[in-house]
């Protein structure tokens, strides 16, 4: 996954150094993804990435984030959302992080299967992977960090 580079003076964001990571911190309320959206976008569009990869990244943000407060944090007021990015010329790394129980990827159903299509969610998970060129999920389902490179 993301290997641990040394960045002397720090002051630099590195997206290869998660301790160089720029951070928005949310409430868990379905309001507050615009804000996450808002603070990546500007990243993105500083960097000169295109308008189809920042709509990928900008979707996958809204996704994880939606997907921490509802189904991590279950809308919980008193809980929070943390989103960790780095962006710059070559790459965007996003980590959302809930304060849930967690969960494990690999059990969430399928949703193109034909009893699943009809279901309104149960999608997002989905979304990320077919738009990210890497996505993990760490600390038993309770961060997902995905990388997109520029095309």
């Amino acid at each position: 996954m993301l290997p641990k580079t040394v960045n002397a003076d720090m002051t630099t964001i590195d997206p290869d150094n998660e301790a160089t990571f720029k951070v928005c911190v949310i409430r868990s309320d379905p309001k507050q993804i615009c804000i996450a959206q808002r603070t990546l976008l500007k990243e993105l569009q500083l960097n000169g990435f295109r308008q189809e990869t920042i709509f990928g990244l900008t979707l996958a943000l809204e996704e994880a984030v939606c997907n921490a407060v509802k189904h991590g944090n279950r809308c919980d007021p008193s809980k929070r959302v943390t989103i960790r990015y780095a962006v710059n010329e070559e790459k965007a790394v996003v980590v959302v992080r809930d304060e849930g129980g967690g969960f494990v990827p690999e059990n969430v159903p399928d949703p193109t299967t034909p009893e699943r299509l009809p279901l309104p969610n149960g999608r997002g998970i989905m979304l990320i992977r077919a738009y990210m060129d890497e996505v993990c999920y760490r600390d038993e389902g309770r961060e997902v960090c995905f990388i997109k490179r520029r095309s």
